[in-house]
């Protein structure tokens, strides 16, 4: 091995040990104009090259495998783990591989070496990156159904890159980027995360609360939140103590929800027509406040509460319509009200893996007989008892027909099945069970039942199969198969479809 080669595979070794910088090089016979000259100038600087007592370097001597290992020794002493890239890590690894007996000869440890490489790994630059990537493929039996436009689709569900920057030890930025059901790219998330005086944490920017997650008052492969998981942009403080937390947060939101703007025909007398504009109706900010507090290690109680005010629209009083070419008004911008939620869940473990939650609800969604409650009791076993399967069994009862929920879909998961109209059922039974065979397969059942409230209308039912199989530890498919009957109560509201699902966690 020519002396000179080895120094580049050195070089790229520890590049990233120091900033980049236009050291003086010590060595009389390296030319100036040499590719190598800074580098070299760079490691000798570093302690991890030397060259002869006569002041040279021999760039072109032939070198042994100790001069190698020696030099690879000197670079694991100097190498910054916080600043390396992947290549440099590969290189690293290769390195070492090589020369392992070599640097044990020399007395070099590198039995830790892996734990360095992990930490680098996992923070290349001082950075955390992860992501995943979801692909549905959906064959449904109606078009424009459910499930589908059409009777098929090939979309991509899901994809999202998260990073994280650990600026200090009492702050870090987080975001994450991508595309989650919808045909455009966006930023879904970055917020700061900074310790603050008294213990208490704060998180400013666009940061995701989901406190009916947090007590586990749905199961988490079905995003079944009723009021939260959602991303809102504002400020959240929360303080933890002993035996429970408090926190609180205002947040902005120039849409409800995150819907599309509000527009309408407006005539503009000027004009002599209909101008479309965004009415602002649907502007305004939200506030919440929750405690959870752990009477002990199996049992908890929390409180829950958020309101949402809205600003009056600049168009407060206009009268709007339809584009015809003479004035032909439908309606007025009127006072969007401001409404309001809160819930109390109670929770308890009463044996090693069976758990049982109870909650209930109250929503006010503004203006005149536009409130309602319900009340929610679920029981989850896990595997490790039943030993076949887990099973997770909920119950809720709805007590108003205005009982409507905030967040999208509380049971659409794979299709359209109740919507935020939750009001049309008198009372919801909800089943799912996992079973995990092995290390590569699984397999799960849910069962979903809605009793109508109005006698005209039809129960909802809805069935689900699948399995799962994991290709590589991060990559997997699931095919399933659903069935809906009557959803939203609608009678002949039916569907079902075959979907193959691709999952890839990097």
């Amino acid at each position: 091995m020519k002396k000179i080669l080895a120094l580049v595979a050195v070089i790229a070794l520890v590049a990233f040990a120091a900033p980049a910088f236009a050291a003086a090089n010590p060595f009389m016979d390296v030319p100036m104009n040499h590719w190598a000259y800074d580098a070299i100038g760079q490691l000798a600087a570093r302690g991890v090259l030397s060259g002869y007592p006569d002041g040279t370097y021999k760039g072109n001597q032939p070198m042994t495998r100790y001069e190698v290992a020696s030099a690879v020794a000197r670079a694991l002493a100097v190498v910054d783990m916080t600043k390396a890239s992947k290549q440099d890590v590969e290189m690293l690894k290769k390195l070492v591989v090589e020369f392992k007996d070599e640097l044990d000869a020399l007395g070099v440890k590198v039995d830790k070496l892996d734990g360095r490489v992990a930490a680098l790994e996992a923070g290349v630059g001082g950075w955390k990156f992860w992501g995943q990537f979801r692909m549905d493929a959906k064959w449904a039996s109606e078009k424009d159904g459910l499930y589908t436009t059409g009777d098929t689709d090939f979309n991509l569900n899901r994809f999202r890159i998260f990073g994280q920057k650990k600026v200090d030890d009492n702050i870090s930025v987080t975001f994450r980027i991508g595309k989650s059901g919808v045909n455009t790219v966006a930023w879904e998330r970055y917020f700061v995360t900074a310790k603050m005086p008294w213990d208490v944490t704060m998180h400013a920017g666009l940061y995701l609360t989901d406190w009916e997650g947090d007590d586990r008052l749905y199961h988490g492969s079905e995003n079944d939140a009723k009021f939260t998981d959602r991303s809102m942009t504002g400020f959240w403080f929360t303080k933890d103590f002993g035996m429970g937390m408090f926190q609180v947060f205002a947040a902005h939101f120039d849409e409800d929800l995150n819907t599309s703007p509000t527009q309408k025909w407006f005539y503009d007398n000027n004009l002599g027509q209909y101008i479309l504009k965004t009415t602002h109706e649907k502007e305004g900010y939200e506030f919440g406040a929750r405690f959870r507090v752990n009477f002990n290690e199996n049992f908890w109680l929390s409180g829950n509460y958020i309101k949402r005010t809205f600003d009056d629209s600049p168009f407060l009083g206009e009268s709007y319509g339809r584009p015809d070419p003479s004035p032909n008004p439908s309606g007025t911008v009127g006072v969007t009200e401001d409404k309001q939620a809160w819930w109390v869940a109670l929770g308890g473990k009463f044996n090693s893996g069976w758990t049982a939650t109870f909650a209930y609800y109250d929503v006010d969604n503004g203006g005149t007989n536009n409130s309602g409650n319900a009340y929610q009791g679920i029981v989850n076993i896990d595997q490790s008892v039943l030993k076949f399967t887990s099973l997770w069994l909920e119950y809720m009862k709805i007590d108003d027909a205005t009982f409507n929920v905030w967040t999208a879909g509380t049971w659409d998961t794979y299709g359209t099945v109740t919507g935020t109209s939750l009001g049309n059922y008198d009372d919801i039974l909800f089943v799912r069970a996992d079973q995990k065979w092995n290390d590569k397969w699984a397999t799960f059942l849910r069962y979903f039942h809605g009793s109508a409230r109005n006698p005209a209308a039809d129960n909802t039912k809805n069935y689900t199969f699948g399995v799962k199989y994991w290709y590589a530890p991060a990559m997997s498919f699931e095919l399933a198969y659903d069935k809906i009957e009557s959803a939203g109560t609608v009678a002949g509201a039916d569907d079902h479809v075959i979907r193959l699902r691709t999952i890839v966690d990097f």
